[in-house]
């Protein structure tokens, strides 16, 4: 690209502000129209948010940090626990415009803004609070840095860069591990490419670890205290035993077809098949050094989140770490057709018109309702209700004699009620006569609830039970001596869908015992003699 085609700098840097800003904007004002309640699992991050740590049972504490802060600014309502999602997509898309810029030249960095910003996935993670928003503010600052590191000409400036590096990994390892694909790929940028070995002093290395070794630090030495408990769930959560998840599933939504068309969906049809095309080139060493670069960052994410979806299951944002370079990438692939140029801005276009689409949806729920796709956001919906039936239900009880207990049988129903069951204090669960508690199921906690507030003896001489699923409804009683079961309670969510809830007051809670092969609670008249000899899992 020639000088004179290229946009100047600060006409570009100011582009990007005006564009990313006017969106940013759009998206805030949203939050605060939006109809749909928490998800769960944003309800279960909000819980974490009243109680700051270094590390929780599924997570790093990154998320929770964020929710404390916007939360003690605006209060506790869904906007603001959703407030920092939007913002940090911004700070993303800017530090992709600096990172594109180095790389390729100043309107290569305006396309990478502007493609990150409207890449579909984008637009629904801007929409809700989950840990992919700030895990791209930080892969898209680290992508800068190592695009400064490759660009830069003194090692001084190179080893400021590397610091950067290390810090912004480091600082993306506390939001979600998915970080070390990034770290992966400098270190296949380092195999594949003698220019970039060249690159590196032992200065640099030890700027770009120690600095990610120390913004990991407290989320490691938490894991460690607690017998590394996040990193355990990662694994399992991955699910790479089941050896027939992936045969059953090869062509369902989680299996290797159903990934790579996710791919397709939530990077953008065109972008994602002009990234592949990269990866293509660059594998029979044609790409540019600067794609080869990008190629190398997004691989691991890619090939690895794949072979996942063939070994066992895998979502397709769980390659999220691979669309910051890749939205670089498909910038610099699109810039360089600049005699295609009406292509580009064709592009660009498209997905322009699939975020607007995806805005008018979010606003418009009953839309999605009267095309049949209700069940997208059937668990942001009914919450609310839910929980105002259980509080109702449990003060009524707690009236004729004092509970113990309230517990429930499902981790998305014990989340929902610690946010929308809380008091004017902003105490989760703080509305209900009881203490919130969690049944557990199995033989040990399988989330956080069971880990932080498992019903136990202590707390089972009368317990209002409410269960939001039939398939665990009779082992959850069958847990009790005494069951006197109430009127079930269904919320309707939409035209097609609604959630139920049995309720039912439990006395002298005897957990039953479970399998010590299965975790499974036991039926009642099985022979548990064996089971109660062996010892427990």
């Amino acid at each position: 690209m020639s000088t004179d085609e290229s946009l100047p700098s600060q006409a570009a840097w100011r582009t990007a502000l005006l564009v990313v800003g006017a969106v940013t904007l759009l998206r805030i004002s949203l939050l605060f129209l939006n109809p749909l309640q928490l998800y769960p699992d944003e309800a279960q991050y909000w819980v974490w948010s009243r109680h700051l740590a270094f590390g929780y049972f599924s997570k790093p504490p990154m998320i929770a940090w964020l929710i404390r802060l916007t939360t003690s600014l605006g209060g506790q309502g869904e906007a603001w626990v959703r407030l920092s999602a939007p913002i940090l997509h911004a700070g993303a898309a800017l530090a992709l415009c600096r990172a594109g810029g180095r790389l390729y030249g100043d309107r290569a960095g305006l396309w990478s803004a502007l493609i990150y910003t409207l890449i579909p996935g984008v637009q629904l993670s801007s929409a809700i609070m989950s840990t992919d928003a700030p895990l791209m503010l930080f892969v898209s600052l680290a992508v800068w840095a190592y695009a400064a590191f490759w660009r830069e000409t003194t090692p001084t400036r190179r080893r400021w860069a590397a610091a950067a590096m290390g810090a912004a990994l480091g600082a993306a390892f506390l939001t979600k591990y998915a970080s070390l694909y990034i770290a992966g790929g400098v270190l296949l940028h380092g195999i594949v490419s003698r220019d970039a070995r060249r690159r590196w002093d032992p200065v640099s290395i030890a700027l770009y670890a120690g600095l990610g070794l120390l913004f990991a630090a407290p989320n490691l030495v938490w894991n460690a205290i607690h017998h590394f408990q996040t990193v355990a769930h990662t694994a399992e959560n991955a699910d790479l035993g089941d050896e027939k998840a992936g045969l059953k599933g090869l062509f369902g939504q989680r299996g290797p077809f159903g990934y790579l068309l996710g791919q397709f969906g939530v990077f953008g049809p065109v972008p994602f098949a002009i990234a592949l095309m990269s990866f293509l080139a660059a594998s029979r060493r044609r790409a540019a050094p600067a794609d080869v670069l990008l190629v190398c960052l997004a691989a691991p994410a890619l090939l690895i989140v794949f072979g996942e979806s063939i070994a066992a299951r895998a979502n397709a944002n769980w390659a999220g770490a691979a669309y910051p370079p890749a939205a670089a990438l498909t910038a610099g692939v699109l810039d360089r057709w600049s005699r295609r140029r009406l292509f580009a801005y064709g592009v660009v276009g498209l997905q322009a018109a699939a975020a607007a689409g995806f805005l008018l949806v979010l606003l418009s729920p009953w839309l999605v309702d009267r095309l049949g796709a209700g069940n997208a956001f059937k668990r942001a919906r009914g919450w609310r209700e839910d929980a105002a039936a259980v509080v109702a239900a449990t003060r009524t009880s707690a009236a004729s004699a004092p509970l113990t207990a309230i517990a429930v049988d499902d981790r998305f129903l014990f989340n929902a009620l610690s946010y929308y069951a809380r008091d004017g204090s902003g105490r989760p669960a703080g509305a209900l006569p009881a203490p919130l508690r969690m049944w557990v199921r199995l033989a040990k906690p399988a989330n956080q609830a069971e880990t932080e507030a498992p019903l136990t003896r202590a707390y089972g001489a009368r317990v209002f039970g409410v269960s939001a699923s039939w398939f665990y409804l009779i082992a959850f009683r069958h847990d009790f001596s005494r069951v006197t079961m109430g009127a079930p309670v269904t919320v309707r969510l939409d035209r097609r869908h609604q959630r139920k809830l049995d309720m039912f007051i439990g006395e002298d809670f005897q957990p039953r015992p479970r399998d010590p092969l299965t975790g499974l609670p036991i039926p009642p008249g099985s022979d548990i003699r064996t089971v109660r000899d062996s010892p427990a899992r």
